[in-house]
């Protein structure tokens, strides 16, 4: 009996039901325009900081995902380096970062255009160019099995297999076709962004067509479905939805593996993008917040409370864990503890922090007053 979708008859003629998420895909674009619309209204710098937090936390997320943990000042400075936002381009260490901003600035751009074998090279070189172990820009030719695996050597769990090497360039060329004719003005067009979005990373995804990096060129192939439906690019993080329930994930694609009838994973891509949107929102409303706040106090700050306030705010909506104190303010700006409390206190009194913790003694916290 087969046991993975690749290897039925049927394959790849996915079926699904959408029955489930019709109201989903209906306030999903409903979301769309309505954040296209607060973005298009807001100044041009401000609008710049959201778009870059935006594509920030993709990158950084969908390398979390596979359990790898980027230079988050390296990739700002590649995503803000790509974007021309740098008048004097800063040296970027981490070279994964780079290419990572390089990739997802790349995937922005160029969403228009067709899907080419080209282009994936291009963007897995991007990715792992650095990389001196594996074949970069082509795809596996290895013999051996391609497996997602996990758990400890001797007591591995196959979650799925794809299909073998010698079959990829033939897959691949079908996928290719797939999304083209797919896509605006395509013989076989998905109008619903989330839909052809859903079956283009599980289709990419089944074929895991190189040696590494299959899962963030396969979210950035997700994102690509999503703008060039819309006819924008989208303003959201797919993958930061994705990582905060990551185990709900990889359980629904493993499942979605096995059969070509992927109502579930269709129900659950949908969702999650619908997530990812209204996630979006907040994010945008944390910016301008931000914004106002930076104007609110416009020289106000001394460089050490500068550099604690921006890392705080680095942490984004979820906000800055436990609130800022004393011992975390002399590690940032390894200063004295007279002074981080004096520093502390006049943001208090100028009312840029607000109290989180307990007042006095060593218990005392702070939040940044948004």
């Amino acid at each position: 009996m087969a046991t993975y979708n690749w290897q039925q008859k049927d394959w790849p003629q996915f079926k699904f039901s959408l029955d489930g998420v019709e109201d989903d895909l209906l306030i999903f674009s409903e979301k769309v325009g309505r954040v296209s619309g607060i973005l298009e209204a807001l100044p041009e710098e401000t609008k710049q900081d959201v778009i870059v937090d935006i594509i920030l936390a993709e990158a950084i997320k969908t390398s979390e995902i596979e359990g790898e943990y980027p230079s988050r000042k390296d990739v700002l400075s590649s995503i803000r380096k790509n974007l021309g936002l740098h008048h004097s381009p800063e040296h970027i260490k981490d070279k994964s970062a780079a290419g990572l901003g390089e990739l997802m600035i790349d995937v922005r751009k160029t969403f228009k255009e067709p899907l080419t074998e080209a282009k994936l090279f291009t963007w897995h070189k991007m990715l792992l160019r650095e990389n001196k172990k594996m074949e970069v820009g082509k795809w596996r030719t290895h013999e051996e099995p391609m497996q997602v695996i996990s758990g400890a050597m001797g007591k591995e769990k196959i979650h799925y297999q794809a299909p073998p090497s010698s079959k990829v360039a033939k897959e691949m060329k079908k996928f290719i076709q797939w999304f083209n004719d797919s896509g605006p003005g395509g013989k076989s067009e998905i109008k619903k962004a989330p839909v052809r979005s859903a079956i283009a990373h599980l289709y990419f995804e089944t074929i895991h067509p190189f040696e590494d990096g299959n899962g963030r060129i396969g979210r950035a192939i997700a994102e690509k479905a999503l703008s060039q439906t819309i006819g924008r690019p989208v303003i959201l993080s797919l993958s930061r939805t994705i990582e905060a329930k990551k185990n709900i994930y990889y359980a629904s694609l493993e499942k979605a593996q096995r059969l070509n009838e992927i109502t579930p994973w269709m129900e659950y891509f949908v969702k999650t993008a619908l997530d990812a949107q209204r996630e979006a929102e907040t994010q945008i409303e944390f910016t301008l917040k931000k914004t106002k706040f930076f104007d609110r106090f416009k020289d106000q700050f001394n460089e050490r409370q500068l550099t604690v306030i921006k890392r705080m705010l680095e942490e984004g909506t979820k906000g800055f864990q436990g609130g800022m104190n004393a011992t975390k303010y002399i590690g940032l700006t390894k200063t004295s503890k007279a002074t981080a409390t004096r520093d502390m206190q006049q943001l208090l009194e100028i009312g840029a922090f607000v109290l989180a913790g307990k007042a006095g003694g060593r218990s005392t916290s702070y939040n940044v007053a948004l």
